[in-house]
């Protein structure tokens, strides 16, 4: 699991950058901000696989934590896309 958020993540990370090079000037600091959004998001992700919460069934933290995850890449990937 946290090779794939590894890789998810180097994903995103790598079309921000080529979308900031496709973009204006002016968006330099959304783009920074949204490159911060990637790392944090694959630090907590990784993290949060490391160490589950006591007292939840790991299925259902699992799941929990997917949904999370998929839910923040996907608003990640509409704000690159609306950088366009």
């Amino acid at each position: 699991m946290k090779r794939d958020i590894h890789n998810v993540c180097e994903v995103l990370f790598a079309e921000c950058v080529a979308a900031s090079l496709l973009c204006k000037e002016g968006d330099l600091d959304n783009i920074e901000a949204l490159l911060r959004q990637i790392v944090m998001l694959e630090k907590d992700s990784i993290c949060r696989v490391s160490h589950v919460e006591p007292g939840m069934q790991p299925k259902a933290y699992f799941a929990d934590l997917t949904q999370k995850f998929d839910a923040e890449a996907a608003d990640i990937v509409d704000h690159i896309n609306n950088m366009l």
